[in-house]
């Protein structure tokens, strides 16, 4: 039997071939970019494109991260939704910054978002929750999200109960339901090449404005 090592080594990566990255002609706000990138990705078929890796930390300063939807992008704004008695609400509360990254290894594409999650208004809340499926909205209205179960039939009757509800009363929402948007500092676009000349391209922000510039691989 091989090794971890040797079997870990001998699997393939950015074996591409992968979209061309004009770099030198790029828009002047990373969102734009982004959604550019994201259209492609769903074009190519690379699947769940939408999932990213949400990173925080904890109140020792642990990292944290776990994959989420991404659920919107607008000008310079990436949303994401959650439970705030979660384990990563109860972090957010505590330390806002935080990281997106999204990989779509179909393309050989990586972009990364650091900057402040907020909490958008409660209407915002609310209607993202209600544009959830109805099993999705009746797992979040159990809530206890992150906390020990002591017996998997707990989660089948406090399921039962929650879809009777939303069956029942279909615009209830769970008041812990939060979408969040964050608002980055920098965002960067890694376009993978084969050769390991992968281009970086790390906008960073100026007041209301961006800059751009090209890193080494």
């Amino acid at each position: 039997m091989k090794q971890t090592k040797d079997l870990l080594r001998n699997l393939k990566a950015l074996t591409g071939p992968f979209p061309d990255f004009q770099f030198n002609n790029i828009p002047n706000n990373p969102s734009e970019l982004f959604l550019e990138w994201l259209y492609i990705a769903i074009e190519k078929g690379v699947p769940e494109p939408h999932a990213m890796t949400l990173s925080t930390v904890d109140e020792i300063g642990a990292p944290d991260a776990r994959v989420l939807i991404l659920k919107n992008v607008t000008c310079n704004r990436w949303y994401f939704a959650t439970s705030a008695t979660s384990r990563k609400g109860e972090q957010l509360k505590l330390n806002p910054k935080v990281a997106l990254t999204f990989y779509w290894s179909e393309i050989g594409r990586q972009v990364r978002v650091r900057g402040v999650a907020s909490v958008m208004p409660p209407e915002a809340c609310s209607k993202d929750f209600l544009e959830r499926s109805s099993g999705a909205r009746a797992l979040a209205l159990v809530g206890y999200q992150s906390k020990e179960m002591m017996q998997r039939q707990m989660l089948e009757d406090a399921l039962l109960k929650a879809k009777e509800l939303v069956k029942e009363v279909p615009d209830t929402v769970s008041p812990t339901w939060k979408l969040y948007t964050v608002d980055p500092d920098e965002v960067e676009f890694w376009q993978g090449d084969p050769d390991r000349k992968h281009i970086r391209v790390q906008y960073q922000r100026n007041g209301e404005s961006w800059g751009h510039r090209l890193l080494w691989p």
